[in-house]
């Protein structure tokens, strides 16, 4: 699986884009051999499971121009290293209170030549800038999630959404959720393959947050 697979579901990405996303799978396949951030298993369902996983959120919400957007717990820098890819124009923090991760993030940002991501090696609530976004792939429950955002989110709205959390997360969420004003997007509805069958994305206004 390769990055024809990004093409499959984004057919309009610019020939750099497709080149930046081909040279993820190199790019994480070195740095993952000195730092481990995605497992071995993993690795060979790279496209599939973490870029076009990530990608999820693009389906969701096609970010303006200008949107700044904070990944929290990005780990190895998804979704937001593939996010960066296919927004170019738009402005990503990557955070993550493992260093290491960061080394990672850092260094793959480095080799893509990504002009619009910034990282900090922190926790979320050390984070003092707002955003009009904040996404993540399944860090913790969903109600301790949204303890970590108060105050990070700008008051202007310009995406086709209001301002809000953009969540990625799997399998059964009605007891997650419960109280929760949010919209739940299958991500089933927009990649093929049975490992989308349970993913979806979840979006919760900054209102409700």
């Amino acid at each position: 699986m390769s990055a024809d697979l990004i093409l499959k579901y984004f057919p309009d990405i610019t020939e750099k884009q497709k080149e930046q996303f081909e040279k993820l799978e190199n790019l994480y396949a070195e740095w993952n051999q000195k730092i481990n951030v995605i497992s071995r298993k993993d690795m060979d369902a790279l496209y599939e499971k973490h870029i076009l996983h990530s990608l999820g959120i693009a389906k969701v919400m096609p970010f303006a121009e200008n949107t700044k957007v904070l990944d929290i717990g990005t780990g190895g820098g998804f979704p937001g290293i593939p996010l960066a890819i296919l927004f170019p124009d738009t402005h990503f923090t990557l955070v993550d209170s493992i260093g290491k991760k960061i080394t990672v993030v850092n260094a793959v940002a480095e080799g893509l030549e990504l002009q619009n991501v910034k990282t900090y090696h922190a926790r979320a609530e050390q984070i003092n800038e707002k955003f009009h976004f904040v996404v993540s792939r399944a860090v913790t429950q969903m109600p301790v999630f949204l303890t970590w955002l108060k105050g990070k989110f700008e008051k202007e709205n310009f995406n086709p959404k209001h301002n809000g959390v953009l969540y990625l997360k799997g399998g059964e969420l009605a007891e997650e959720l419960a109280g929760i004003k949010a919209e739940v997007f299958n991500l089933k509805n927009y990649f093929e393959g049975e490992f989308f069958d349970t993913k979806k994305v979840v979006y919760i206004s900054k209102g409700h947050v």
